[in-house]
């Protein structure tokens, strides 16, 4: 049965960035950071003195990852009072394993890792535990790791969101049927798997549309720009676009820039990174998801205070996702992302997660008139 979609959606734009209003508040009024100061537990009725190592995948595709998640994790735990190494693998497996080997020596008490593929997260998880270190799964599960928990975003959802997002888009625009294609995450990627889970059904739900080409982009713009060209090649009568993410959005807008026919075919995207944000008020694109970072940032600070101290972490991880592969749920925090379109984007800077200056450089008028400053 399809759902009422105007009103799911309705409800996530009102209420996606509160979706941890609830979380216990772990933090205290230390000084935290690298120094490893003591902060107040989640019920404040002990100190905790702990390190946590985290290890982000690259900065190529997304620069989320060094722009949001990067400040709102050492915030988070410099609140909590916990020091912290975080490190980027920059896409290098080789890099990922020293950074999780570097991490394991250096005594860190919960290693919170982000994985560049299943292989290199389980083999990383595996050594974890071997050392009695606890492991939290951030923003994609590694199926087969075996990770003792999972903070993310609820991932169909942001496909769902995608979806629907350009329908709506194309329906503004008069389009209410035609040839429409996708350009997916990487496919050792399970959020990009559950991506695609999302749109695809909002698509075959709503049956308007006909999917006429169904690729990877890896994660990159590059590979998403020659993408778009064979798919523009063979479809030159393409209405629209599902793009998994802003960084390929944009690497999908630059060639079709140099065909002539940018916002002709509206793209999707997700981040709400600074040049998301500003091809979404140009009309290139329709859209963006919002995943507010900081949020997943703080619960990823409260399951590791809360394991520092050997707390119960049932009110924190309140949800669970099935690892397919290991046939066990995974204790879970997932928050409800946003849809976010021209007239929503300065929900994104009044968050504190995007720059109104980054995102109106060039297109001050277009900023003007929607309010983005």
């Amino acid at each position: 049965m399809v759902r009422n979609k105007g009103a799911r959606y309705a409800s996530l734009v009102a209420a996606g960035v509160l979706a941890f209003g609830a979380l216990t508040a772990c933090g205290s009024d230390s000084d935290g950071g690298s120094e490893g100061s003591e902060g107040s537990s989640g019920d404040g009725s002990s100190e905790t003195t702990g390190k946590v190592g985290v290890i982000l995948p690259d900065s190529k595709s997304s620069v989320r990852w060094e722009t949001q998640d990067r400040p709102n994790l050492e915030a988070a735990f410099e609140a909590a009072g916990l020091e912290s190494i975080i490190q980027n693998a920059e896409a290098s497996p080789d890099t990922y394993g020293q950074l999780c080997d570097q991490m394991i020596t250096e005594g860190v008490n919960v290693l919170i890792a982000t994985n560049l593929d299943p292989d290199s997260g389980k083999a990383c998880i595996d050594k974890a535990k071997d050392a009695g270190v606890a492991v939290i799964d951030y923003d994609r599960l590694t199926l087969g790791g075996g990770a003792d928990y999972y903070v993310s975003f609820d991932n169909v959802v942001v496909g769902e969101l995608q979806g629907q997002g350009l329908i709506d888009c194309l329906n503004a625009k008069d389009v209410t049927s035609g040839n429409i294609a996708f350009i997916n995450g990487a496919a050792t990627d399970n959020n990009a798997t559950l991506f695609k889970q999302g749109y695809e059904q909002v698509i075959t739900d709503d049956g308007s549309f006909t999917v006429v080409a169904d690729q990877t982009g890896e994660w990159d713009p590059n590979v998403a720009g020659q993408v778009f060209d064979q798919m523009y090649s063979a479809n030159p009568d393409l209405v629209g676009l599902v793009t998994a993410n802003d960084g390929m959005a944009g690497g999908v807008i630059a060639r079709q820039k140099a065909a002539g026919v940018e916002g002709e075919i509206p793209v999707t995207g997700q981040d709400a990174t600074a040049e998301g944000l500003a091809n979404v008020l140009q009309g290139y694109q329709c859209g963006t998801v919002f995943k507010d970072t900081s949020v997943e940032a703080k619960a990823a600070a409260d399951l590791a205070i809360a394991i520092i101290n050997g707390d119960d972490t049932s009110s924190i991880a309140t949800g669970s996702v099935n690892d397919s592969e290991l046939g066990v749920d995974v204790p879970s925090v997932l928050a409800d992302p946003v849809w976010v379109t021209a007239d929503s984007v300065q929900s994104v800077v009044d968050a504190g997660q995007a720059d109104a200056a980054e995102i109106c450089k060039g297109i001050e008028d277009l900023c003007s008139e929607y309010g983005v400053g």
